[in-house]
């Protein structure tokens, strides 16, 4: 079959389930889900948990462009390197790791056409994520084992947490610094959530290491 009848085909069965969601906006949202990759798209029709994900993402995807339509002219440099970040992550998120920020930032640290192997390449974006997704929950285990288990804010609450407030000083490149920044110890990251000139050293020094 002709990869764009496929792809017609696959547009068409997502337009009917998004549309008795979300009728008045069912166009738009099946025309952002069609960006992603086919092998995605299959599973996403599979999947009613992975599609009402991805559905609610484009959806405040959507909201966001709305409200920021006109500040979409700025520094094109900078939004090519972001737009990668994003689109990783709107791939990664739908997997619903738990660990979808940090994910993203440990798999940016490979170079642009690595990156963008990932997002035209599902199955090794699972691999890698599969991966990735490994080695963060041994390391959980292993802080686990030597932190007060009884603390109830794990790093995935501070990641958001931090997230919020990273986003406030860097918008364009929130997701990347965040997940460099999550590299950090838990105490550290508690830390510079308290103190704001700490956090924006940190963030400065971050938006050093990716201009360089």
């Amino acid at each position: 079959m002709d990869n764009d009848d496929d792809l017609e085909i696959l547009g068409e069965q997502l337009y009917t389930r998004i549309f008795h969601i979300h009728s008045e906006n069912a166009g738009k949202l099946t025309g952002m889900l069609l960006e992603l990759p086919v092998l995605v798209l299959r599973r996403l029709l599979q999947d009613e948990a992975m599609l009402a994900t991805a559905v609610e993402k484009a959806v405040k995807a959507l909201h966001v462009d709305m409200h920021q339509e006109t500040r979409k002219e700025e520094d094109n440099d900078s939004m090519s390197s972001d737009s990668l970040g994003e689109q990783l992550f709107e791939l990664v998120d739908i997997y619903n790791t738990g660990y979808s920020q940090k994910i993203t930032g440990m798999l940016l640290e490979q170079d642009k056409e690595a990156v963008l192997k990932l997002l035209s390449d599902p199955k090794q974006l699972e691999e890698q994520l599969n991966a990735a997704l490994k080695t963060l929950q041994q390391q959980r285990v292993e802080e686990t084992n030597v932190s007060d288990a009884s603390d109830p804010e794990d790093n995935e609450g501070l990641g958001e947490k931090l997230f919020l407030q990273v986003e406030e000083l860097d918008k364009l490149h929130a997701h990347e610094i965040t997940g460099m920044l999550l590299e950090m110890d838990a105490d550290v990251l508690r830390q510079l959530l308290r103190e704001r000139t700490m956090l924006e050293a940190a963030v400065h020094k971050a938006q050093a290491a990716l201009s360089t």
